[in-house]
Formats: structure tokens, sequence, C-alpha cells
């Protein structure tokens, strides 16, 4: 009899210490689940906050596009000047601020003219066989013409480029596109592109800054990046766009035509086609990140700046 009772006192026993630990566990489990979803609350909560700081650098970016008050557009005007806005920043918003960036899209090669415009083959060519891309002449014809090659409406392959009959051999195999570029990450799909030339690298820079599918067309030299303005023309040296874009940035100087460019020492014997380059911009890419604590978000967009002063998004991404 004795025996039994102890039997049951040790089977009660073990059974509130196993009452005890499913317990024990149970709460810890409900703690981390709580305090996890504080934390996601709290990560959700910080993240559109990052949102809308981003956004407001974009809109307030995109304000300064419609302050414009000439008729022609330069690194001289406040939309160029962006970095002042993110420094403002600050103050606008009591745990977060933006840095914001915009770029002429007028200023690079547009892509979509390959086709119809031969020029800007040969200015293509230049820009990649400049010495700081590193590529040899045969490899930036072979680059030019698969992109021509992807942009036309026919299956045919007059260069060293590459239609359907290439593409469908890789893995995974797809068709050429034969329509115009939507955006200039799809040169990662063409021929010869590869992510080196393409985003660049620590020793080269990448490809994507100096070209643009959204554009007039023509290139505008007020805002164009110094290795463009060496691409206009063969006798463009390194020096005589350093010495051009030193012009452009000194206040005074008259950039309201596109000739002003003969004004530039040593410039007086180069000619650029007129029928490619512009002083006028109406499209722009901005690209606004917003910072709080250890956490960022960015947003990107194109927009274009219409006659009443005022813009239009055209492209828009938030990463």
């Amino acid at each position: 009899m004795g025996k039994t009772v102890l039997n049951n006192k040790g089977i009660a026993l073990i059974t509130v210490i196993l009452i005890v630990g499913i317990l024990v566990a149970l709460v810890i489990e409900l703690n981390r689940s709580s305090r996890a979803g504080i934390y996601d609350a709290a990560n959700i909560s910080d993240g559109i906050k990052l949102t809308y700081i981003a956004k407001s650098g974009f809109y307030g970016a995109a304000a300064l596009l419609t302050n414009s008050k000439n008729d022609y557009d330069t690194l001289r005007d406040d939309w160029a000047k962006a970095e002042l806005l993110s420094q403002q920043s600050a103050s606008l918003f009591t745990d977060g601020y933006f840095i914001t960036t915009v770029e002429d899209e007028a200023g690079k090669i547009p892509l979509n003219k390959l086709i119809s415009v031969n020029e800007y083959k040969d200015i293509l060519i230049r820009l990649l066989c400049l010495p700081e891309f590193g590529l040899d002449e045969r490899k930036a014809n072979e680059i030019v013409d698969s992109i021509k090659d992807w942009i036309d409406d026919d299956e045919n392959v007059p260069g060293a480029g590459a239609e359907t009959s290439y593409y469908a051999s890789l893995d995974p195999p797809y068709e050429a596109k034969n329509a115009p570029l939507d955006c200039i990450e799809e040169l990662l799909m063409i021929k010869g592109i590869t992510k080196e030339i393409f985003y660049g690298t620590k020793e080269k820079p990448g490809l994507k800054g100096y070209i643009t599918v959204d554009s007039d067309g023509l290139i505008n030299i007020n805002t164009a990046p110094r290795m463009v303005l060496r691409a206009l023309s063969d006798d463009i040296t390194a020096e005589l766009a350093d010495s051009m874009d030193e012009y452009r940035g000194k206040e005074g100087n008259d950039l309201s035509s596109p000739q002003w460019y003969k004004q530039v020492s040593g410039m007086a014997g180069v000619t650029i086609k007129a029928e490619l380059i512009t002083v006028k911009s109406n499209y722009f890419k901005i690209i606004s990140t917003g910072k709080m604590k250890n956490m960022a978000q960015s947003v990107s967009g194109v927009v274009k700046r219409t006659q009443q002063k005022s813009f239009q998004i055209i492209k828009w991404r938030q990463d």
C-alpha cells in the first residue's frame, strides 16, 4: 500500500514537471511571437516612412525641373544641384533624410536612334573605344551591331551582330526583340554585353551611365558627360572635353546655342553635326533614396517635362 502511494506521488510529480515545462515553452513561444510581431510591425512602419521620405525627394527634384528659367538646360540649373535639396532633407524629417540625384537623359546617346540615324552608330563605337572601357574596335562593333539587330524589325545579320538564330542556341533560349528598347537593362540580353560592360567595375565605367532609351533623340551638349562629349567627334580629345566642361560650367558663358562649343579654346576647327545636338532637354531620370537608422529605400523614375511647366512620370520603380 505504501509503495502504491509513493508511486502515485512520483507520477504526479513527473506530470506536474511536464505540465510546467510545456507551460514555460508556451510562454516563451508566445513572448517570442509577440516580440516578433512588434518588430515586424515596427519594420513595416519604418518601411512606409522610408518610402515616403524617398518619394519626397523624388517629387522635390521634379519640382526643381519645373522651375527652369530658360528655354535651354545646363548643369548650372537648380535641378542639377539636387545635392543641396538632399542636404536640407535632414531638417524636414525627425528620424530620416533622403539623397536625390537627377540625370538628364538628353545628355546621353539615344540607342533607339541607331537604326534611323547612322551617325549615332559612329558615336557609340567611339564611346566604347575610349580607353576607359578597355574594348577594342572589333568588340565595340560587335556590341553596336548586336544592339541594332535587336532593335530592327528583321532577322538579317549584315555585320557582327546577332538575331534569333543566335539567341535560340542559348540556355535558356529566347528570340531577338526586333523592336525598340523599352529600358536600357534589356542590353544585358544582347550579344557581347556583359554585366561588367553594362554596370562597370571599380576600374572601368559602366555603359549604362552614357546611354538612354528616353529622350527626343538629340544629345544635349550642355549636360552630356565628358565621355559622351569625346564621342561626338574624332577630333575631341579628353583635354578638349575637359575644356568644354569647364566652359559650360562657368557662370556668364552663353549656352543658349549648340554652337557655343566653337568658343572653347582648341575647338574652332572641330565640327559636330548640328542635327545631332541640342541645348534643350525634356526627359530626366530621378533617383531618390530614403535613409533612416540602418535602413534604406529607393525609388527612381523617368519624368518628362511638359510645356506647362509640369511633368509626367514616364517610368517608375521602387526597390
